[in-house]
């Protein structure tokens, strides 16, 4: 159907004025269908409508933010309800002042679009639409409308910010969405406000350093360690609301999750890490029973050899098989020294592990006889030692890290009251 454009303002969003085989009408593009790709609506109208809508902005903007919600109910596929959308073009386009601000409390409209043109959100708020457009411009700042409703938001949470509250946020990158992973913008805070802020962060640096925020393999070759992250978010939490007590809650919360996200990316970005203790890496001669070669194993067949001719150490490559392994399905790792008979079994789903020693070999036919003994780990930091150590010492050098139990159900006893604690 051929398309003549009549009239249309900058803006490209603002709906513009068309002819479609000589009647009049007027185009906007609004929500999305079922691939992603915009809407575009139109409905006719008449020449007194155009002639509004060329000379007074702020009443084409009032058309478009009561016609906006109209296209939202048309969804992905539904046709515009023309009717409704006509029934409109009056009483918003030819009334006066005062039967739009009427009509304006009646019906749906998208606040947000006028916002973003400069509306008056006070006189908005009081029902005074026609005032509010008296400020209205051409071009948008769709931060203004992002920031208005992140203060409605707040307010309905009970939420008050005080200006350096709002100026963290602001430095954070976080004051317009509380999802936004945090980042250091000096420039977006009020230069007057900076070195109060300069002073909150480096309260929080303070009191994560020599912390630190590992990796977690069990959940990937990115992932960083839960725990670490809680105890570091604490730490910094607890640091910042002792020496500045008149912050809000969401500014202390935002400090402390800019510090920690730095700490985990710092881990991301780290080369893969040795996780074993000074003076005990490759070519030391700490604990008699080093190991010289390993097999790791995993639940679905996965197998790899380390050997300590290689470029890595032991807890190093193991770290390394299990992120690549490691999934909801598959959650049982074991490391093995076959020449020695002995090995251990790490059960992340239960954050449990077993030691297991060849007490006889198996001769004649019968089989080997084993000793297995369960122990509880706390978390990722608990594995890193107990895997650290077998490489270092082998199942000797685990008993400091029991209790080991041998008894199957006395250890389920035991992981129940931990679990229920």
């Amino acid at each position: 159907m051929p398309r003549d454009i009549v009239f249309t303002r900058n803006n490209g969003w603002i709906p513009t004025v068309v002819r479609e085989d000589g009647e009049l009408k007027l185009m906007l593009g609004a929500g999305a269908d079922a691939n992603h790709d915009p809407r575009t609506f139109t409905f006719p109208i008449g020449e007194p409508h155009r002639a509004v809508i060329e000379r007074d902005l702020a009443r084409h903007l009032l058309l478009w933010s009561a016609v906006l919600p109209l296209c939202d109910a048309a969804g992905t596929r539904g046709a515009l309800d023309e009717d409704a959308a006509v029934a409109l073009l009056d009483p918003v386009l030819l009334s006066g002042p005062a039967d739009v601000d009427v009509l304006f409390r009646r019906i749906p409209w998208d606040r947000s679009r006028l916002i973003a043109h400069g509306a008056d959100i006070a006189l908005l708020e009081r029902g005074e639409v026609c005032a509010a457009m008296n400020t209205a411009t051409e071009a948008a700042d769709a931060k203004r409308a992002q920031t208005y409703h992140a203060d409605r938001r707040r307010a309905e949470r009970g939420t008050v910010l005080a200006p350096l509250d709002a100026a963290l946020l602001k430095y954070t990158g976080r004051y317009l969405h509380g999802a936004t992973v945090p980042r250091r913008l000096p420039d977006a805070v009020d230069p007057a406000l900076l070195p109060e802020v300069t002073r909150v962060i480096a309260t929080a640096e303070r009191a994560g350093a020599g912390m630190r925020i590992g990796r977690d393999p069990r959940k990937g070759k990115r992932a960083t360690d839960k725990r670490d992250w809680q105890r570091m978010e604490a730490a910094v939490g607890a640091a910042v609301r002792r020496a500045h007590p008149g912050l809000a809650e969401e500014a202390v919360r935002t400090v402390s999750f800019l510090i920690c996200s730095e700490a985990a990316r710092r881990a991301r970005e780290a080369p893969v890490e040795e996780d074993e203790e000074p003076g005990t890496g490759p070519g030391s001669s700490a604990g008699s029973g080093r190991k010289t070669a390993l097999s790791f194993t995993d639940d679905k067949g996965g197998e790899k050899k380390w050997s300590l001719t290689g470029p890595r150490s032991a807890p190093a490559d193991f770290w390394e098989f299990v992120a690549e392994r490691s999934a909801p399905d598959n959650e049982v790792f074991t490391i093995e020294d076959e020449t020695l008979g002995e090995g251990i079994q790490l059960h992340f789903y239960a954050d449990s592990v077993a030691r297991v020693t060849t007490v006889r070999e198996g001769r004649g036919g019968s089989d080997p006889e084993y000793r297995v003994e369960y122990g509880l780990v706390d978390g990722m930091a608990g594995y890193r030692k107990v895997v650290g150590a077998f490489a270092r010492g082998g199942c000797a050098a685990l008993d400091p890290y029991g209790p080991w139990m041998s008894d199957v159900t006395e250890f389920e006893r035991a992981r129940r009251r931990r679990r229920d604690a």
